[in-house]
Parts: structure tokens; C-alpha cells; sequence
């Protein structure tokens, strides 16, 4: 019985001197996946990711790369304290119009395991993005008749939102 108790023990600490830490077990991300949203083309826009330590120990990013030559990235270098917070930021080159989902890889000290972090959106040729914006910033008209739009003040003149006109003061 003493040896079968032994044997436990010596396997129950090898086991836990032998776990290793996950990524998630060190830090939190606001955001694992940061949605860009419209991108006009060759114009890439930086995605920030907020990384915060939640150890008692400082955290430190060995590293965070792109999974492709297509993705810049940076990254806090210095240790994060305890309770602080560090940033992973990259920036998609939008050279092709089209849908992208791009992913970058983090390694913190001391975690074997690598997290997975991602950017999307969608690129849009120079016209079609001029286009988007365009009708991104277009009042919005009354739909039914004898509303009128709240800021803009127009009256619809039918239930379809065809043509407005604007309402004297």
C-alpha cells in the first residue's frame, strides 16, 4: 500500500511540475479579432490589439508575427507589469481589393503554446470606396409619408425613399 501510495505521489508532482502554462493563462485580450471593416485600396489602416498580464509576474511578448509578408506587425518589448497593459498592433497592405482574414502569432516567455490573433475586413478598389463613403455619409430619408427626418428635416413624398425635399423653417 505505502508503494501504490508513492507511486501516486511521485506521479501526481512529476505531472504538475511538468504542466506548462498556456497563453491564456498569462494575458487577456480586449479583442482576439479585430474587424477593419472597408479599407480603400493601398491604404492600410493600423488594428491595435490591447494585451493586458494578468500574473503576478512581469509578462513579456517574445514575439508576435504575421502568418504572412503581407501583414507589418509591432509589439511591447518591455515587460508588462503585473495588472498592465501592452499592445500587438499590425497593419494588412490592402494592395488587393477583396475580403482578407489575417493572422498573427504570439509568443509569451515562459508559455510553450502560440496565440492566434486576427484582422479582417474587406479592401475596395479607390471608386467603389468613394462610392461606400459616399452613401456612408448620405442623410437618411423619411420613409413614410408625412414624417419628417430628425437634423436634416426632410419630408418623403411617398412611402418609397425615391426623392426628398427639403421642409422651409
Amino acid at each position: 500500500m505505502k508503494k501504490l501510495f508513492l507511486a501516486l505521489s511521485v506521479l501526481c508532482l512529476s505531472t504538475a511540475a511538468f504542466a506548462q502554462k498556456k497563453a491564456d493563462d498569462v494575458a487577456k485580450f480586449a479583442m482576439e479579432t479585430i474587424d477593419q471593416g472597408k479599407l480603400k485600396q493601398n491604404s492600410p489602416e493600423e488594428a491595435k490589439f490591447i494585451v493586458t498580464n494578468i500574473t503576478k509576474e512581469p509578462l513579456i511578448i517574445e514575439q508576435a508575427n504575421p502568418t504572412c509578408g503581407c501583414t507589418m506587425g509591432d509589439y511591447t518589448k518591455t515587460p508588462i507589469p503585473p495588472g498592465g497593459s501592452g499592445f500587438i498592433s499590425a497593419k494588412f497592405n490592402a494592395a488587393n481589393p477583396g475580403h482578407f482574414e489575417k493572422h498573427l502569432t504570439v509568443k509569451f516567455a515562459g508559455v510553450d503554446e502560440m496565440k492566434s490573433i486576427t484582422i479582417k475586413g474587406d479592401v475596395l478598389a479607390e471608386p467603389e470606396y468613394v462610392l461606400w463613403k459616399a452613401q456612408q455619409q448620405a442623410p437618411a430619408a423619411v420613409v413614410k409619408t408625412g414624417e419628417v427626418a430628425t437634423g436634416a428635416k426632410l419630408k418623403a413624398k411617398s412611402t418609397k425613399v425615391a426623392k426628398a425635399k427639403a421642409v422651409k423653417d
